[in-house]
């Protein structure tokens, strides 16, 4: 029997807060159909990730990996730095 590894959920957004040792605050947005209108709306949902080398400043783009539990919060791991903030 062959075991297939499953591929890690990643996920692409701007960082919004870096306060915190070794965290980050994702924020990613998407756009969804209204049912009845058809009209799109924007939705937004934050992770926090897993960052330790604190490489990220606020306004980042940055996508991030899922991963197991780091802490109450954090099930996200930092991945790579797309575009760095001016």
């Amino acid at each position: 029997m062959s075991e297939t590894k499953k591929s890690k959920k990643t996920r692409t957004g701007a960082v919004v807060s870096n306060r915190m040792e070794k965290s980050i605050v994702v924020r990613v947005e998407r756009k969804v159909r209204h049912k009845l209108y058809g009209k799109y709306i924007k939705q937004s949902v934050k992770y926090l990730a897993d960052d330790p080398e604190d490489s990220c400043n606020i306004g980042d783009i940055v996508q991030i990996e899922e991963c197991r539990p780091l802490s109450k919060k954090k099930r996200w791991r930092l991945r790579n730095i797309i575009r760095q903030a001016v």
